[in-house]
């Protein structure tokens, strides 16, 4: 047993030293955030993370906890397109939910980890400059000008324009882990509820990073038999879409790291959030934890 776990860290030597000095953006969400034993064990990892010279950037989710607080105050609440209709009332839930219990709950777990955490929202220091998403019904015809298609009104839901690079490398610097909640806010100072996989390409973007993680409810991205695919690039993921092999809820990730990717993030991976420490295996480990996503 004590060959093994030295085994373990021998060869997470080599991944350890591929991190050190560089920055990660982790999307959290899914059931890892639902579980009580998992919630303990990301905040072990991301302040591992920290302690072996890798600087942690986690922008988290929280739909569930919004559909509890939305039903307990008998708030109706609909989704379209897969994506949450957010008016102003709604709004402000979304907002007391993510930057209230959920990114303060984080914030405490990690601190109690052993590492400094800070839990922000895209209205401090401007984090995140966002525009109103626009939703389009129906694809504008070619050669039709794109600002006349019919577009379904999803409310305050925003996309990220821009992001604070200085305020986040100043923490960072400082031994601050970020913790960001996806709200955003635009010019006139009108506030949006943001997805959070587009705020994590949005970052790590902005922070050329190392590597982006998206932690999923799912083993990774599944062929049409069930079988993990371990990598995929742009050209086999194009193909997969294709044959219908990937559908609903993994498209948008995948469209979010190869964008990431595209704009000069080193590398990115889906992996299962519902797996303890799921982070350490995808980052210090020969095998890994899900699928990685290359050009």
């Amino acid at each position: 047993m004590t060959a093994t776990r030295a085994d373990l860290l021998v060869e997470a030597l080599p991944y350890i030293r591929r991190y050190s000095g560089s920055t990660l953006v982790i999307k959290y969400g899914g059931h890892a955030m639902v579980d009580e034993d998992l919630r303990n064990r990301f905040a072990q990892d991301i302040s591992l993370l920290r302690f072996v010279g890798v600087n942690p950037v986690v922008i988290h989710g929280g739909g569930p906890q919004i559909d509890e607080l939305l039903n307990r105050l008998k708030i109706d609440f609909r989704f379209v397109e897969g994506q949450r209709f957010t008016d102003e009332a709604t709004m402000e839930v979304v907002e007391m939910v993510l930057c209230g219990r959920v990114g303060k709950d984080i914030v405490s777990r990690v601190t109690r980890a052993g590492s400094l955490a800070v839990g922000l929202s895209g209205k401090d220091a401007g984090l995140i400059r966002a525009v109103r998403k626009r939703l389009p019904k129906t694809p504008a015809s070619p050669g039709e000008d794109p600002s006349s298609e019919e577009i379904i009104d999803i409310g305050l839901v925003g996309q990220p324009t821009s992001i604070n690079v200085a305020l986040l490398n100043h923490l960072t610097a400082g031994g601050f882990i970020p913790i960001i909640a996806p709200i955003g806010v635009d010019d006139n100072g009108t506030t949006y509820n943001i997805n959070a996989d587009s705020v994590a390409g949005a970052v790590a973007v902005a922070l050329a990073a190392k590597k982006m993680i998206l932690l999923t409810d799912v083993t990774g991205v599944l062929d049409k038999e069930g079988t993990l695919l371990e990598r995929l690039s742009e050209s086999q993921i194009l193909e997969l879409k294709r044959s219908g092999a990937i559908t609903g809820g993994m498209l948008p990730k995948l469209d979010c790291c190869l964008t990431a990717l595209k704009g000069g993030c080193g590398t990115s991976s889906i992996i299962d959030g519902r797996v303890p420490h799921a982070l350490l295996l995808e980052l210090f480990t020969d095998r890994g934890c899900g699928t990685e996503v290359t050009l």
